[in-house]
């Protein structure tokens, strides 16, 4: 769903259940049971899909860890689907879907103070330099968006402050354990709407590879590592992942462009990725690819 100015928001149903959470939290109700792996599951997979489950629960909630099982389902048992590829894909699956927001990193430097012993063990300091726009992404869209516009208006939508994620003091770890408990509110926001999206479309990428061309979807799969952590380095690596999807891999699945070698094509595109916001020679390498292509098919 978008809204009257093109951006993403969730929608009724991510709404809803976002209001579920949030009441869960007010009235004391749990989420039901974990979920439980598919029944064709590959055995020595088990481990791995427990964990990601386990993460995801600890992440947002057992409906997040439920759909990443829903997900995950696609491909179990499906043709030219391997164990070793579904492996990767349920291991890169978990880690997007649990991808790093201001929210996560809370809960992770909370996770690690109460390993270690709470206030009796003291822990450095984490000092994270985020954009001002991601920061305001992990808010409600019916809020994010305002203040977006706000910051645009200035030029300060890509300013980067600083942020302290400390626990060196009671005040320090409640501040933490309030940050953490935002994730609450996670589904509402202007990020998750655009994970979801993400999510979704490199499955479907995977999907359509494994139709068109199933040589290629290996490759396909490791894609996700292009996207990465927070800030400059994971916008640049989304605008990456979208440049070689849309310049190489939908094309190939139209039919517009004969690429007998997508996996290969793809990775002589992610060689040529440099830390460049303009993307010049990912453009370049992708134009020299489609322009053999080309060359080839009118050969």
């Amino acid at each position: 769903m978008t809204s009257p100015g093109g951006a993403a928001v969730p929608d009724d149903d991510s709404l809803l259940a976002s209001l579920r959470y949030l009441f869960a939290d007010i009235i004391g109700d749990e989420d039901e049971g974990p979920p439980v792996l598919p029944e064709a599951c590959p055995d020595h997979l088990g481990p791995a899909v427990t964990d990601a489950i386990h993460l995801l629960i600890a992440y947002q909630s057992t409906s997040y860890a439920q759909l990443y099982i829903d997900r995950l389902e696609r491909f179990v048992g499906r043709r030219g689907v391997d164990d070793a590829l579904l492996g990767e894909i349920a291991r890169l699956m978990a880690e997007r879907m649990a991808y790093e927001d201001a929210i996560r990193i809370a809960q992770l430097k909370l996770g690690a103070v109460n390993a270690a012993g709470g206030l009796a063990a003291r822990s450095a300091d984490d000092v994270k330099k985020l954009r001002l726009d991601e920061l305001i992404d992990a808010l409600p869209a019916v809020v994010a968006d305002p203040v977006l516009g706000v910051l645009d208006q200035f030029g300060w939508r890509r300013r980067r402050v600083s942020i302290r994620f400390s626990a060196n003091n009671r005040f320090s770890v409640r501040r933490l354990r309030i940050e953490a408990g935002l994730k609450r509110w996670r589904l509402f926001s202007v990020r998750y709407a655009k994970e979801r999206i993400w999510v979704e479309r490199w499955l479907h990428m995977i999907d359509r590879s494994l139709t068109k061309q199933p040589g290629a979807t290996a490759a396909i799969v490791q894609t996700a590592t292009m996207i990465r952590g927070y800030g400059d380095p994971y916008r640049q690596g989304l605008a990456d992942w979208h440049a070689i999807i849309d310049g190489l891999a939908k094309p190939t699945f139209d039919g517009a462009l004969a690429l007998s070698d997508l996996a290969g094509a793809i990775a002589e595109a992610r060689a040529a990725i440099m830390p460049d916001p303009r993307q010049a020679a990912l453009k370049r390498k992708i134009a020299e690819i489609r322009a053999r292509a080309l060359a080839s098919v009118a050969q």
